[in-house]
């Protein structure tokens, strides 16, 4: 007798989240764990305003409140965020609009003259950090590029970003950066501070002036203004121009008044950024740093050393760009100090706003230094990973030889 048997259809359980979902829950973790910072970096900076710590307290708010929020996140909910790469260029965004308006098309236009020197100590620096690169690689027995990556002047984020692509190590190449511009964002202002005295110690959110002018006119320029910043810096970033949102941002705020008054109906209507523009941005700028170090994987002592020793390197070779740049021009010393500061360029020239002391001088040198060391870096990416590999070659024949001789 024949039994037939009957199996009842099965449905298969989903073995794999659905990818929008996942998006949409990480968007919103990103975003809990970015109101967490600005909620902490606010009393920090206010703190720090009080006892009149300078003008980019917010800043130095910034980089605590993102080294403690990442910090407990994984101590607490067993949660790890990368740091967070759009609040950085939201941040650069921000602070070269504000720069941009604290600038005149004339003032920059004063400085045009200078640009050889600028790109004399460009060159200088990138030739000093490529031999930093060399040494650290050597002493750390660590593969050129990933050397290079991390002691060249040049963004954390973006360094960081290189040495993923390219499969090397991104957390050694952000542990060096953060050092590198993490020092230079703590020492150049103090060092500044104990140099100009009382003058430093303005407050960094006078009584008189608002956070935010509530004009109906200031309102709406404001708007338009973001509005215009967030296209030009989106398009600068899909074209992959070299620090495009910190450039395209400041060229929308040199231009833009100049531009308004051109228009018939506006009149003597005058766009001054609101205080809240500039202290987001400090805020977000010192946040991604802070991420970094909250992001730190553990690392060993000879690790901590041989990078601390790469980043004094770095330190001693903007010391001498800064002397040689005494020689070449008529600039003081603290202008000089802060055209060859080796990275934090937007902190720097925020210094220098801070100071009222030379901005456009320190903005078109940064503005110099951003450009040649983004749109030099495909050459130098190609000469290390050919040395690389050269240097990979001769250490397999070596040990080949060895092995044979024994």
């Amino acid at each position: 007798m024949n039994q037939s048997l009957s199996v009842a259809p099965t449905v298969e359980e989903p073995t794999h989240e659905n990818p929008a979902v996942t998006k949409q829950q990480e968007f919103v973790k990103q975003l809990t764990v970015l109101f967490l910072e600005m909620l902490l970096a606010l009393p920090l900076g206010l703190l720090l305003a009080k006892f009149r710590s300078g003008g980019i307290a917010w800043i130095f708010g910034g980089i605590v409140a993102g080294t403690v929020v990442l910090q407990g996140c994984r101590i607490f909910y067993q949660y790890s965020p990368k740091p967070n790469r759009t609040a950085r260029k939201v941040g650069m965004a921000l602070v070269g609009l504000n720069v941009g308006a604290s600038n005149g098309y004339s003032d920059i236009a004063t400085v045009a003259s200078n640009v050889p020197i600028f790109i004399f100590l460009t060159l200088f620096l990138l030739l000093c950090g490529s031999c930093i690169g060399y040494i650290y690689s050597r002493v750390s027995k660590t593969n050129l590029l990933t050397a290079m990556l991390a002691t060249v002047p040049g963004g954390v984020g973006v360094m960081a970003a290189i040495a993923a692509d390219y499969d090397r190590n991104v957390s050694l190449v952000a542990l060096v950066q953060a050092i590198r511009v993490t020092s230079v964002v703590f020492l150049i202002p103090l060092i500044a501070k104990t140099s100009v005295g009382n003058y430093w110690n303005s407050p960094t959110l006078p009584v008189k002036n608002a956070l935010l002018n509530f004009d109906p006119s200031q309102l709406g320029l404001l708007l338009l203004v973001l509005l215009i910043t967030g296209l030009v810096v989106y398009f600068a970033i899909l074209f992959k121009i070299p620090a495009g949102d910190f450039f395209g941002a400041l060229l929308i705020g040199i231009g833009f008044n100049p531009l308004l008054h051109l228009l018939p109906f506006t009149g003597d209507i005058h766009f001054n950024p609101p205080q809240l523009i500039n202290l987001l941005g400090q805020m977000l700028l010192g946040i991604t740093i802070g991420e970094y170090w909250g992001d730190k994987a553990t690392f060993g002592k000879k690790t901590i050393v041989y990078a601390l020793m790469s980043v004094a390197m770095t330190l001693a070779a903007g010391a001498i760009a800064a002397i040689l740049a005494m020689q070449l021009t008529s600039w003081d010393w603290l202008t000089c100090l802060l055209v060859t500061a080796p990275g934090g360029s937007a902190e720097m020239i925020l210094v220098s706003l801070a100071l009222h002391h030379n901005v456009e001088v320190v903005t078109t040198g940064h503005l110099v230094r951003l450009i040649a060391i983004n749109s030099s870096l495909p050459l130098w990416i190609f000469l290390f990973r050919r040395l690389d590999s050269e240097v990979s070659k001769v250490e397999t024949r070596h040990g080949a030889s060895l092995q044979v001789k024994s």
